[in-house]
């Protein structure tokens, strides 16, 4: 029997799957980080081999596991040079002795994407529809039956991520601090990150962000500080969850109206942190799209990405 291989490679950790024909999940394996952008090719590499290997030795097959397709879903990969990078990467593992499988790979059954596409078919469960990803970044991504794709945000926390972790973060800090000025109204946030950090001013929470050397994943672990506030009813807090709601109901009807049509029954699938809030995100989001798309149905995802990863491979073999 032929099997294949469904790789989610991020920029915390790597997870592979061994899938048969059946769409059955024999192994799974997990790894460190695999976003070749931030550690590096051989950094990845390496992950996404230690990966392979977990998988095939949580997998309880007696006979040799040859592999006839693959998947790698990586974050960072989006453009021709990055998908040249990757290729090389795959030959590399084939010519890799002490991986415990067999490679049977033509270049169809070898398919290099963006995480985007692998979490859209692992929530949804099929490749189209729509993810809506919002974690410590966002991104929006699309595709309908005619192979179609359409992207949304996705542009770092400089240049976007709307809606995301960083920026639902960023936007109570700042406006603890202007209610601390007297420039906006008054909000629990000011009381609730002085004592998150332990605080006698809040004007020292320049010293935790600045001196300390804060990067974007830190500072995204503090959105669940504005979360609580809205939950619990703050106004500003609110405020804050309503504008990151408005950003991802634009971008999501933006990838909507460019590749479906109005009245289309489709599914999308909300995945990443931001979603797991108190404070309802989820049916306020779901609320919004049904309003403008009553066709549209919001749900939570029912696979991992690497199984999407695995459903990809797989579709090479049955063509």
């Amino acid at each position: 029997m032929n099997y294949v291989l469904g790789i989610d490679g991020g920029g915390s950790k790597t997870v592979c799957v061994l899938m048969d024909d059946s769409c059955q999940v024999l192994g799974r394996g997990e790894a460190g980080p695999s976003n070749y952008q931030c550690i590096g090719i051989e950094a990845t590499l390496q992950s996404i081999q230690l990966a392979i290997h977990n998988a095939v030795e949580t997998a309880t097959i007696t006979n040799t596991v040859n592999i006839e397709a693959i998947c790698l879903g990586l974050a960072g990969v989006g453009r021709a040079a990055d998908i040249e990078v990757v290729k090389g990467l795959v030959k590399d593992l084939q010519n890799n002795k002490s991986l415990p499988i067999t490679w049977a790979l033509q270049p169809a059954n070898i398919v290099i994407c963006n995480d985007a596409l692998i979490a859209l078919v692992g929530g949804i469960g099929q490749s189209v529809g729509i993810v809506v990803a919002t974690g410590t970044g966002s991104i929006i991504f699309g595709r309908n039956h005619q192979g179609n794709t359409k992207r949304a945000g996705g542009w770092g926390y400089i240049l976007g991520d709307e809606g995301s972790a960083y920026k639902i973060a960023i936007a109570g800090m700042n406006a603890a601090l202007k209610s601390y000025d007297g420039r906006e109204i008054s909000t629990s946030l000011l009381e609730d990150f002085k004592q998150h950090f332990d605080l006698k001013s809040i004007e020292d929470l320049i010293e935790v962000v600045y001196r300390r050397e804060w990067g974007v994943k830190q500072i995204a672990a503090l959105a669940p500080i504005v979360d609580f506030a809205a939950a619990s009813g703050d106004i500003v807090a609110n405020i804050i969850i309503d504008d990151a709601i408005k950003e991802l109901v634009k971008a999501t009807s933006t990838v909507i109206d460019a590749i479906f049509s109005v009245d289309s029954v489709l599914e999308v699938v909300t995945t990443g942190s931001v979603w797991r809030g108190k404070c309802k995100i989820h049916e306020r989001f779901a609320a919004s799209i049904v309003k403008k798309f009553p066709e549209v149905k919001v749900i939570f995802p029912r696979y991992e990405p690497a199984y999407g990863a695995g459903l990809l491979a797989l579709q090479t073999t049955q063509n």
